[in-house]
């Protein structure tokens, strides 16, 4: 995924947490904020070194980041996902099958 695809601002990171629209289970929490700024959808990922050791923090990253680029993702939305250290007892199916339905939840899908 492209830099330009990433919020990177902490800043940008609190206003979309603010704006209050999530939605989750035991493994993720994403949350979803409008941008008519932009002409592609952004994204940002947060992940707690309660998961485990950097190989397999990374690991996650790498599934997630590829689950929402092989997805069409409307263009005017920044996106937040939380993993949760319980998601490290999923494997990838079952990863990206919870988060289409929740990507379906939020409505961001072209």
């Amino acid at each position: 995924m492209k830099k330009e695809f990433r919020v990177k601002k902490g800043s940008e990171i609190e206003k979309i947490i603010k704006a209050k629209n999530s939605v989750g289970n035991k493994y993720f929490v994403l949350y979803k904020l409008h941008n008519l700024k932009q002409d592609h959808f952004r994204f940002a990922l947060s992940i707690s070194k309660k998961f485990g050791k950097a190989v397999r923090r990374n690991k996650i990253k790498r599934q997630v980041r590829d689950i929402f680029s092989k997805n069409l993702v409307k263009p005017d939305v920044d996106l937040f996902l939380v993993i949760k250290p319980k998601a490290g007892e999923l494997e990838y199916q079952e990863m990206k099958q919870m988060l289409e339905s929740m990507m379906k939840q939020q409505k961001i899908l072209r």
